[in-house]
Order: structure tokens, then C-alpha cells, then sequence
């Protein structure tokens, strides 16, 4: 792992811990430039704007293609995530064409990076990016089980 996507997953990490205080579900995302740097980021927003669509690569991935020069085209890209991408994210980011997703955590009842589905990989699909899970994993599962538990009052 490089230190850009390692910095960047602890910055999605903070990003996700700061969608709790809104009541979203702490899921954050970082878009980094072909060069590493930070071109967008963003938390789960879908409470804070009543968006089903404002998941956290979404949003990120909208900031990305603003700065990124390329139109929609989001080419030599990373996106790192805390949580692996839902059907919605993942498509989002094959057409968006991002090289690269990183993500933290398995999500084994809707990630779409290999766990329930894999969209990402999709032969049929005209772009694939690479894929690489399990990045401080534990830290993201562990922002999510806490969340859970107090939405569940347990």
C-alpha cells in the first residue's frame, strides 16, 4: 500500500467517524488524482440531504469530476473507500472509468467488488477497474458495528 492511499484511507476514515454526528451511516470516500493527491472527498450524506443517491463515492466521485479536467472521465484515478461498494458505487465508478478502487471493509449483504456481486470485474462491462480490499479493514468495520449497535439501542 502506498502512503497517498493509506493517508487517503485514514481521511475516509474521519470522514465516515463525521457522518454519525448527521446519522448517517459512517461510510467515507477520497478521490485521489493520477499524481496522489486529493482531489475530492466526501461522507455519507444520504440523512443530511434525504438522497438515496448521496452515498459517500457518489459524492466524492461528483467533487472528483469537477477538478479532475477530463469532463465525467475520472481516468488514472483511486477511489478509496471505507466500505466495499454497493451495486450503485461500483457501476458509478466503472463509468466514471477510476483506475483504481481501494476499499476498508467487506460488505457481505450489498458490496458489489466481489462479496455479494462483482460489477467491477464484469467481463461484459467495458471498463474494470483494479481492485483492492481489506484496507484497515478492521478500523471500518469497527465504525460500523458501533453505529449499528446504537441505532439498535444494544
Amino acid at each position: 500500500m502506498t502512503p497517498d492511499v493509506d493517508a487517503a484511507m485514514g481521511r475516509a476514515l474521519a470522514l465516515a467517524a463525521a457522518a454519525v454526528e448527521w446519522g448517517d451511516t459512517p461510510i467515507g470516500a477520497v478521490v485521489l488524482g493520477p499524481d496522489g493527491t486529493v482531489l475530492a472527498e466526501a461522507a455519507n450524506e444520504r440523512e443530511k440531504q434525504g438522497d438515496p443517491t448521496a452515498h459517500a463515492e457518489v459524492l466524492a466521485l461528483r467533487a472528483a469530476a469537477r477538478v479532475h479536467g477530463d469532463g465525467w472521465r475520472l481516468t488514472g484515478t483511486t477511489l478509496v473507500v471505507t466500505l466495499e461498494p454497493c451495486t450503485m458505487c461500483a457501476g458509478a465508478s466503472v463509468l466514471a472509468r477510476v483506475d483504481r478502487i481501494v476499499y476498508g471493509a467487506d460488505d457481505p449483504k450489498a458490496g458489489a467488488a466481489g462479496s455479494l456481486w462483482d460489477v467491477v470485474r464484469d467481463r461484459r462491462l467495458n471498463h474494470r477497474p483494479q481492485v483492492t480490499g481489506g484496507v484497515r479493514a478492521e478500523e471500518s468495520a469497527t465504525l460500523l458495528r458501533a453505529f449499528f449497535r446504537r441505532q439498535r439501542g444494544l
